[in-house]
């Protein structure tokens, strides 16, 4: 029962965020890239007068950037989720996690309340949420056994960190070397 306590008093704030890293909608995917590199980090968010108004993710980066090819010089304004879905720091984590659920976020900016950026909240502060709350369960649990083998499973490359057999796969599934 302390679970469904905590996701209705706990605040979002306090979930230790990742600090938020910030660009100008004017600025470019490589500037986005490079901040993100730096601080290994999954996302910048966009800012005007110092109030949020967009996001650019790793997804942005692959869906809007990458597979369109367009060219790293490309300002944040036109391949960023603007505007973007967020938080207040004083709202509790069981709706944030509702939130990143049904919006399939992996990054939720948090603002104060004048829309400033405080943090970002990541799955991973959600994981480390919930394995606080169940230290039992998570801490107990077996490892992922790779013992088990189907008949169906294929066999182990016998040369490890060499590249697998691609035969059979349909030619842009194999690898550049085939």
């Amino acid at each position: 029962m302390e679970l469904a306590r905590n996701l209705k008093v706990e605040s979002v704030g306090q979930l230790g965020l990742v600090p938020p890293i910030a660009l100008s909608s004017l600025q470019t995917v490589e500037d986005a890239i490079r901040l993100m590199r730096t601080h290994g980090a999954g996302c910048v968010l966009l800012t005007t007068d110092g109030r949020l108004t967009g996001i650019f993710t790793e997804k942005d980066l692959l869906c809007r950037v990458l597979v369109p090819r367009l060219p790293l010089s490309t300002p944040l304004a036109s391949v960023a989720t603007q505007p973007p879905v967020f938080l207040a720091s004083t709202e509790p984590v069981g709706l944030a996690m509702a939130r990143m659920v049904e919006k399939r976020l992996k990054h939720l900016p948090v603002v104060d309340e004048s829309m400033r950026p405080v943090g970002v909240l990541t799955s991973r502060n959600i994981l480390r949420f919930l394995a606080k709350h169940f230290p039992r369960t998570i801490h107990t649990l077996p490892p992922r056994s790779c013992s088990i083998k189907s008949p169906k499973d294929p066999p182990e490359n016998p040369n490890p960190g060499s590249i697998p057999e691609t035969k059979g796969l349909p030619v842009g599934l194999k690898g550049r070397n085939q």
